[in-house]
């Protein structure tokens, strides 16, 4: 790699970056007018023994922030304002804040559900035209979105330098940083408020004496390269100087849905069913990305604490029909091991906390190898036909009438009104997948 050819001072102010200030709570604000001004939490599940998932600033100034037990927040502050999470919403309003932006600036990457940059052209790379912009996107936002959805924006030589600078200012800030100034403001900040540093990583950073920032900025690429044990240390002490190196591209290798069970949906027979649905709905966005697997691992949490995992593996393939029937293997070996007996089936005793499926060792259908046993077996490859069939027909009449016309077992009716569809830091769902 020439790295010549990314030098910051080439480039100048080349990126601008996105970060939606307490994103869940602002949303919430903005769909209940009587929330705006009042600390509030967002919650996957409305009981105290939960952690909240977001907060607003407003319930930040009491120390309130994600991962905070709810108990705990009611503590700290009681007027807490305690609001069930809407995954559906959220994704709504993440596509309305991008049309708002895209009537600035076309934007370039999606990073998350509340991040995302915007490449600068021409004299848009100019300090005063780059802020100007900054600002008009700001305004776009508040008049096609709403008054109560607030962003920080930052402005530098590459989107990692960008993304850091929007840590500098929160709420509704807007940071420059110049390569010319550099390190500059970056003093400011802490080790862990660099993306990539974890609580792992700084043991490691601490265990090579380099505790603060100023320490870190003047490491030397190989440095960072023996500290992360792998090139990427490298790109991000480059990263980190200005140097516009690319980020790689990465494909999806897993695909699954996972759930802490409602209260009332932890007994044996309900968590089944909750397995089997989000099975399910990992088989269909298994079959739209066209993929197939070839690995099924299957994970409950148990209320007394313990954790079971079992995973089984087959030729790739991707309907559901097929796939359930691995996943009754494995709770069937599930029950054998955990001692489920059939009084939990009949009682309502609570037994799960949480169930997760996960489908791995995905493949493209170019680079399938068929099973050579399973293949000469007229049965086996007429059954599988079937079921390809059928899978396809389901899919069918959902993309016609646009919901769910046919579906397995029994669908759990949870408190959040869908099942399995949620936000996560590296996965925007498709609005399509909550009416599934």
């Amino acid at each position: 790699m020439n790295i010549s050819q990314y030098e910051p001072q080439k480039n100048g102010l080349k990126w601008l970056f996105l970060d939606l200030n307490s994103y869940f709570a602002s949303v919430e604000q903005q769909e209940t007018p009587h929330l705006q001004g009042k600390p509030v939490a967002v919650l996957p599940m409305m009981t105290d023994s939960t952690c909240a998932i977001a907060a607003s600033y407003e319930a930040k100034k009491f120390g309130i922030k994600t991962g905070t037990k709810i108990y705990e927040a009611k503590r700290l502050c009681p007027t807490l304002q305690c609001v069930l999470a809407r995954h559906d919403i959220y994704v709504d309003y993440h596509h309305r804040i991008l049309e708002a932006t895209q009537h600035c600036l076309p934007v370039n990457k999606v990073w998350s559900i509340d991040e995302f940059d915007c490449l600068l052209l021409g004299k848009e790379r100019e300090p005063a035209k780059a802020a100007a912009l900054a600002g008009r996107i700001k305004q776009s936002i508040y008049d096609h979105v709403g008054s109560s959805i607030r962003c920080s924006i930052g402005i530098g030589p590459n989107s990692f330098l960008s993304k850091v600078a929007t840590e500098i200012e929160k709420p509704d800030g807007l940071v420059i940083l110049h390569p010319d100034d550099l390190p500059g403001r970056l003093l400011e900040l802490q080790l862990t408020d660099l993306p990539g540093i974890n609580i792992g990583m700084l043991k490691r950073l601490h265990k090579a004496r380099i505790t603060t920032m100023e320490a870190l900025w003047n490491t030397s690429p190989k440095q960072c390269r023996a500290i992360w044990r792998s090139v990427q240390g490298e790109r991000f002490w480059y990263w980190l100087h200005g140097y516009d190196v690319p980020y790689q591209e990465t494909t999806p290798s897993m695909v699954g849905h996972s759930r802490v069970l409602d209260p009332d949906l932890r007994g044996a027979e309900a968590t089944r069913q909750m397995a089997r649905r989000l099975l399910f709905k990992a088989c269909t966005r298994l079959r739209k990305k066209e993929l197939h697997a070839t690995h099924l691992t299957f994970k409950v949490g148990l209320v007394d604490g313990r954790y079971w995992l079992g995973t089984q593996s087959f030729s790739a393939m991707q309907d559901p029909f097929s796939i359930l029937q691995h996943l009754d293997q494995l709770w069937e070996q599930m029950t054998y091991e955990c001692h489920i007996t059939s009084y939990h089936y009949k009682s309502r005793k609570m037994i799960f906390r949480k169930v997760s499926t996960l489908l791995h060792g995905l493949q493209d259908e170019t680079a399938i190898t068929d099973d050579l046993f399973t293949e000469c077996l007229p049965t086996s490859k007429k059954k599988r036909e079937k079921n390809e069939k059928l899978a396809s027909a389901m899919d069918a009449l959902r993309d016609k009438y646009q919901k769910e016309q046919v579906w397995l077992g029994v669908t759990p009716q949870t408190l959040a009104g869908h099942v399995g569809t949620k936000i996560a830091f590296s996965r925007i769902p498709d609005k399509d997948e909550f009416k599934y």
